[in-house]
């Protein structure tokens, strides 16, 4: 490790130290939920969720993994999972034979129903019931730039 690295002051360390904590600990809280009401892990949930908002219920596999920040194989694994449930169908996608058409089931809106009421209570509960709306703002706007620098 080089010397020349500009070292972390206390303020920034402090703060550093707070935000991997979170970025650590959040999606387990969250998954003891999902795995409560639901019988979901996180991932199956964020797959279930992006379908839900697209068009028709239905997104390429390799849309939906960029998604849900999973590689192809890891979502092909979740969606067999999600597939024997009656959560998820796949289907050759008819415009183009070598990609893989994802679509959410009945049962699998059922399951997000299940699901998303805890889920929503526990966001509001670990996240924002302990920011104002000034704060809200200033995080929403704090992790789209982060967010940005990562995807460039």
């Amino acid at each position: 490790m080089s010397d020349e690295a500009p070292w972390l002051d206390e303020a920034e360390m402090t703060t550093w130290l707070a935000l991997i904590g979170v970025v650590m600990r959040l999606p387990g809280a969250l998954e003891v939920q999902l795995r409560r009401d639901a019988d979901l892990n996180h991932f199956e949930y964020c797959v279930l969720v992006g379908l839900e908002h697209a068009e028709g219920g239905t997104m390429r596999m390799s849309d939906l993994a960029f998604l849900c920040n999973g590689s192809l194989s890891r979502l092909s694994h979740v969606a067999r999972r999600l597939e024997s449930e009656g959560l998820i169908e796949r289907f050759a996608c008819p415009d183009d034979g070598r990609s893989t058409l994802a679509r959410l089931t009945d049962d699998g809106r059922e399951r997000l129903a299940q699901a998303a009421p805890g889920h929503v209570l526990l966001v509001r509960s670990l996240v924002f019931d302990e920011l104002d709306d000034t704060e809200m703002r200033q995080m929403g706007e704090f992790a789209k730039r982060v967010l940005a620098r990562i995807q460039a």
